[in-house]
């Protein structure tokens, strides 16, 4: 949230709270300051790359609507086709592609996606092929990835944030910043509420009058103030798919029982879904299941029928051994997330998922990955991302502007120095033990954390040890 300390013999020195107020606090601060300035001043263009690029992100949703509205919509009409024919068209049209899903129009003024495996499309991404609904005319196909349909423009953004578009090398550089995003927001928090201040509405605002350096300061507090719980959700929620500290939260979550369920659709061996009449499709599934096939039209009445009824559905088609998996995908709030697996020889309902069930880790999991990826609320939920970016990038802006202008103050030309060295040894070793001990598990949990902890502490050694060697000669 900062890339701010004060330093001895500033014009402008931080305001202390109160002497005798608070002892512990007063122990703490200067090693609070210290870890606050690497932190800011280190990570802060890590954390400016994912600010930016998250902005990006969060206006990609609007921006994708209307680059892509001519595959996306589509004029109303009186009466949609069979789902089948939808499909068979897209078949026609892509007949080196294997259908893996389809994406019913939700809307009236919306199409159909055909979702494909098809040549020259990336792994763990979809060709997506979209229909007309009422005349099965194919308006377009575009490369697909993820649950949420992004297309080319979102997914570019997306693996720009994520990992820079440079792949599984590139994800180092997310996880680091989300793992001292917190770190950076809470320890800024602390800061800012530690100050002592001659009016409470200085503590939300601003204060009135103020010039340069403090003026500055009271627009870094202020603004961190009303961000830091956002900003502390999507640290959290970045880090649960982050690479190595996403692996630690998994696995506790799953010691817990907070697993996210999925629906079985496995098929037995003796049930419908190996009858006689092989090859038979029925507009279902393509050459991937060769046993009896309702089609998908019946299979979607089957999953109406057990209560799969949000206007936005994801049917999986099925693979030698396994049904149909009829989800809904509503994840505006009050979330549809229910899921059925239908038993293609006979329709038959084999399984079902409702999110109710879900335990509460998982849904608290679902919860916050869709608030982070912009799809909990819709556009609210984006504005609201759009905002914290925004605030981000300017607490970043802002932080080393502070460091800028108390260089200037100090006549050193650019940037001033952190509070000095050996803030450590005046925390009472009551307070000390039990921190070293919360900061080695926190960064043996998250570990880019601890490691670039480390390299801080290394760096600030080696810069004192120069120091020294500088002092003496």
């Amino acid at each position: 949230m900062a890339i701010e300390a004060p330093v001895e013999g500033s014009t402008e020195t931080e305001r202390e709270a109160p002497a005798g107020s608070s002892s512990g606090w007063s122990s703490l601060r200067p090693l609070a300051l210290r870890i606050h300035f690497y932190a800011g001043l280190l990570v802060g263009p890590l954390l400016l790359i994912a600010a930016v690029s998250g902005l990006l992100y969060a206006l990609s949703f609007q921006a994708e609507k209307i680059v892509y509205r001519q595959e996306l919509t589509v004029p109303a009409g009186d009466r949609a086709l069979p789902l089948s024919a939808q499909v068979e068209a897209a078949r026609e049209a892509r007949p080196d592609g294997t259908v893996t899903a389809v994406w019913p129009a939700a809307e009236d003024d919306a199409t159909t996606r055909v979702l494909m495996s098809a040549p020259g499309i990336e792994e763990g991404k979809s060709l997506a092929v979209f229909v007309d609904p009422y005349t099965a005319e194919i308006r377009g196909e575009l490369t697909s990835y993820g649950s949420s349909g992004a297309l080319p423009l979102r997914t570019w953004v997306d693996e720009l944030h994520r990992d820079l578009r440079l792949g599984e090398f590139g994800r180092h550089y997310s996880e680091l910043a989300a793992s001292w995003l917190w770190v950076v927001a809470l320890g800024g928090l602390l800061l800012w509420l530690g100050r002592r201040r001659t009016a409470k509405r200085e503590l939300f605002r601003p204060e009135r009058g103020a010039k340069g350096r403090r003026k500055v300061l009271g627009l870094h507090g202020s603004v961190g103030l009303w961000a830091v719980t956002g900003l502390v959700l999507l640290s959290a929620t970045g880090l649960t798919w982050s690479r190595y500290a996403g692996e630690n939260i998994g696995a506790i979550q799953d010691q817990l029982g907070g697993a996210t369920p999925a629906v079985s659709a496995a098929i037995d061996a003796g049930s419908g879904g190996g009858g006689e009449h092989e090859g038979h499709h029925g507009g279902g599934s393509g050459s991937a299941h060769q046993g009896a096939d309702i089609g998908l039209d019946q299979a979607l009445e089957s999953a109406r029928g057990a209560g799969i009824d949000s206007g936005e559905l994801a049917i999986s088609l099925p693979a030698e051994g396994t049904g149909y998996v009829i989800k809904e995908r509503d994840t505006v709030f009050p979330v549809q997330l229910d899921s059925v697996a239908v038993d293609p020889g006979d329709g038959t309902v084999i399984d079902e998922l409702r999110f109710a069930d879900y335990p509460v880790l998982a849904k608290l999991t679902r919860y916050g990955i869709d608030a982070h990826t912009g799809v909990f609320l819709g556009l609210p939920n984006q504005l609201a991302l759009a905002a914290l970016a925004l605030a981000l990038i300017l607490l970043i802006v802002w932080g080393y502007r502070m460091w800028w202008l108390r260089g200037s103050v100090r006549g050193q030309g650019f940037g001033g120095r952190p509070i000095p060295r050996g803030a450590w040894r005046r925390v009472p070793v009551s307070a000390l033990l039990p921190l070293i001990a919360v900061t080695a598990a926190v960064g043996w949990f998250i570990p880019l954390l601890g490691i670039s902890l480390l390299a801080f502490l290394a760096l600030d050694l080696a810069l004192g040890a120069v120091a020294r060697l500088r002092t003496r000669t």
